[in-house]
């Protein structure tokens, strides 16, 4: 039996006796979190297109072309560096990148798809494209496979 001029057991939060605690509500942390998502997208762009302009030129005009239909396909999609290369995620998750071909000393320059892109087609589905260069043809597929990918 417990003395009287002990404590019983530890002292119970506001939360923990059912109170709401007091501090931001919903919508002003809605708020934080969007202003928070805005400054990262302002300083992921930036990054991006610094990156974009070390590349060798045809890697660099494929790479500001492959930008600008991502940013005009799917919006929402966040630019940001990813093993120093472009990228795009939707909430802090990487969806669609590009690799420079001089970078990693290929033929071809590339766009590949994350896991969490959502381009699933049966048991079996491409992941990355090999890019040799950028045609209207092409520009569309890009387009329409960063469109999927979103969901």
């Amino acid at each position: 039996m417990a003395r009287m001029d002990e404590p019983e057991g530890p002292a119970k939060s506001a939360t923990a006796i059912g109170n709401k605690p007091k501090g931001f509500t919903d919508d002003e942390r809605a708020a934080m979190k969007e202003r928070a998502r805005e400054l990262g997208s302002e300083e992921g762009e930036s990054a991006v297109l610094a990156r974009i302009e070390e590349m060798p030129e045809s890697d660099r005009a494929m790479a500001r072309r492959i930008h600008a239909i991502v940013k005009a396909s799917a919006p929402a999609l966040s630019p940001r560096t990813w093993y120093g290369m472009p990228a795009y995620a939707k909430d802090g998750n990487v969806v669609c990148f590009f690799q420079s071909a001089q970078k990693f000393k290929t033929r071809y320059a590339s766009l590949g798809f994350s896991d969490k892109a959502h381009l699933d087609e049966g048991a079996m589905w491409p992941v990355a494209f090999a890019l040799k260069s950028l045609t209207a043809a092409e520009e569309a597929r890009i387009a329409a496979l960063v469109r999927k990918a979103v969901g």
